[in-house]
């Protein structure tokens, strides 16, 4: 009888550590959950779609939460409350929060696009168009203080225009009401993004005629970033995501654009998907994807630059005090 009891104790002991086991499994298992916040939803982030559709970020273990929160200042203040764990930015984000003094700087840890974004569209078709043409027009801008509008002022004076004093600069429209504002007749000319501007196009209201991408040069332009307290203890999690961007980048670099535009269609539902086909290589013909997710320090640099040449820079940001690369370049030698 005492044998028999001892059977069932160590039966249900037995039992018991099995079921812990699995639980602690089942535990190890669960996806860790990252919440990202993206600036804007834009085929200018194709190669983030691309991680969330082809399943790179689940691959790693990660659970990926995109939310769209419109606007750099709004999508920074829900980093820094901790509503979000990463946030889709531009990098001069970090570089304001760190001229305000935080104890707890934004960190840069993996590049998306490394050119400005936006195109110059006109009300008629220029066939040959030269930039000092500009000179003397209403132009619509973007938001004064965002990357958009310091790298379309940076290529502005770089052809030799000073956008206060020979341009009448427009910069007082909400950044989802500028294509509106244009379509509806304010301006000569606007800066858009896509796919915007290929919808202007579609509908002849305006016309494509220059890349501001093209025309600043390579830039840290959207960039992965997180709070330096997320990473300290989040440094397993920042890796793994950063691994999903890489195999997304080396995805977007060797698919056609068909492909590409196939793979990000379903975030895009109310964007006809011969848009998507015509953003998609628009952007990938003119290098705006990164290839990898290192910031580049010479990119760093040109940043400043921008941001110096439009006012915005109280004092030049140092590259290792705000973008960490450690991770970045793990990706590039683990994901093959």
């Amino acid at each position: 009888m005492m044998l028999r009891r001892w059977r069932i104790a160590a039966l249900a002991a037995a039992a018991s550590l099995l079921a812990l086991t699995l639980a602690a499994c089942g535990k190890d298992d669960a996806p860790t959950k990252v919440r990202i916040g993206e600036v804007t939803r834009s085929i200018f982030y194709a190669p983030q779609y691309v991680a969330l559709a082809k399943g790179f970020f689940a691959e790693q273990g990660l659970e990926a939460e995109l939310t769209t929160i419109p606007g750099g200042d709004k999508t920074m203040t829900a980093l820094l409350s901790g509503q979000i764990d990463v946030a889709l930015v531009g990098s001069e984000t970090s570089i304001y929060v760190h001229q305000q003094g935080s104890a707890d700087p934004v960190l840069n840890f993996a590049q998306l696009t490394q050119t400005d974004g936006t195109f110059l569209v006109a009300r008629k078709p220029i066939p040959d168009f030269k930039w000092e043409q500009l000179k003397g027009t209403v132009f619509l801008g973007q938001r004064k203080g965002g990357m958009p509008q310091m790298a379309g002022e940076f290529t502005l004076k770089k052809k030799g225009i000073d956008p206060q004093k020979d341009l009448t600069l427009i910069q007082n429209v909400e950044f989802a009401n500028i294509p509106a504002a244009f379509a509806s007749g304010t301006g000569e000319f606007v800066q858009l993004f896509e796919p915007q501007a290929t919808v202007i196009e579609r509908e002849g209201k305006g016309y494509v005629i220059a890349s501001f991408g093209v025309e600043s040069g390579k830039l840290p332009y959207t960039v992965f970033m997180a709070k330096q307290s997320f990473m300290n203890k989040n440094g397993g999690t920042i890796q793994k995501f950063t691994n999903a961007v890489r195999k997304a980048q080396k995805w977007v670099q060797t698919a056609s654009t068909a492909e590409i535009a196939e793979a990000i269609l379903p975030y895009f539902e109310n964007v006809d998907k011969e848009v998507v086909t015509r953003v998609v290589e628009r952007y990938k013909s003119q290098g705006s994807y990164a290839t990898d997710p290192i910031v580049d320090e010479t990119e760093w640099n040109h940043l400043l630059d921008v941001m110096e040449s439009a006012g915005e820079l109280k004092q030049r940001a140092e590259y290792g005090a705000l973008v960490n690369t450690k991770f970045a370049e793990t990706a590039v030698k683990e994901v093959k």
